[in-house]
């Protein structure tokens, strides 16, 4: 995972005498505040690279399984086999799905074949599964949206409290030229420098996370449609009664 770059940032701070000036010249405020900012943009990429991981995997481990189910003669065949696949979104949909099944199969009165009442609960458990699914691919992305929002308004405040403060001192000096204003001034700004650099990562890595978890989501949602098709197709005769 790359350097946040508000780190990069503080990192040239300490090597620019001009950046160092305003770093001593802001008020503790505002450098409690940019301590914060730090700690928001730890969270947001470590978030952004967990997330970005899992979805990258969730989607290759989805393209495995679909390639193998496809090859498969009946629906159960891999259920059968007892296997796990772990971080795979539509496997976990599958066995679900393939569970309750299973459970409607033994309960049925005409060996290997379901009711359409047992396969209407069939899709309500397909349907709980892709939600839950989803759910577990959109988790985390919650503190990536705080960040893109709140960091922001995070550095304006720092910027209006370093701003009054250094308004103060100009009112306790009593000369209102540029070399008493402007060092406060320049070190009230940087918070919002900082909270900039925290949302911009944030919003573009934040959209691109949402457009993989839609394109996942729509994966998911046709998957469960194409399994409950096949179900019905081997298991629902046009005889059966509910």
């Amino acid at each position: 995972m790359n350097v946040p770059i508000i780190l990069a940032a503080v990192a040239a701070a300490n090597s620019d005498p001009e950046m160092m000036a305003i770093w001593r010249n802001a008020t503790p405020e505002g450098k409690a505040i940019i301590f914060l900012l730090v700690g928001f943009s730890l969270l947001a990429w470590s978030v952004m690279g967990a997330k970005a991981i899992e979805m990258r995997k969730a989607s290759k481990m989805n393209r495995y399984f679909n390639e193998e189910f496809s090859r498969q003669k009946n629906v159960l065949a891999i259920y059968e086999r007892s296997v796990d696949v772990d971080g795979c979104p539509n496997y976990t949909v599958y066995k679900s799905g393939a569970t309750e099944l299973q459970t409607r199969l033994q309960s049925s009165k005409k060996p290997g074949e379901v009711s359409l009442k047992a396969m209407e609960h069939i899709k309500r458990t397909l349907e709980r599964a892709v939600a839950v699914e989803a759910l577990k691919l959109e988790s985390g992305l919650i503190f990536l949206a705080i960040a893109v929002s709140g960091a922001p308004f995070l550095g304006l405040l720092g910027t209006v409290w370093g701003v009054m403060s250094a308004f103060s001192y100009v009112a306790m000096k009593g000369t209102a030229d540029l070399a008493t204003m402007a060092p406060g001034v320049s070190a009230a700004l940087i918070t919002t420098v900082a909270g900039l650099l925290v949302a911009i990562p944030s919003m573009f890595g934040y959209n691109w996370l949402v457009h993989h978890l839609r394109v996942l989501t729509v994966e998911l949602d046709n998957f469960a449609q194409d399994l409950v098709s096949k179900m019905e197709t081997e298991f629902v005769k046009d005889d059966v009664n509910p």
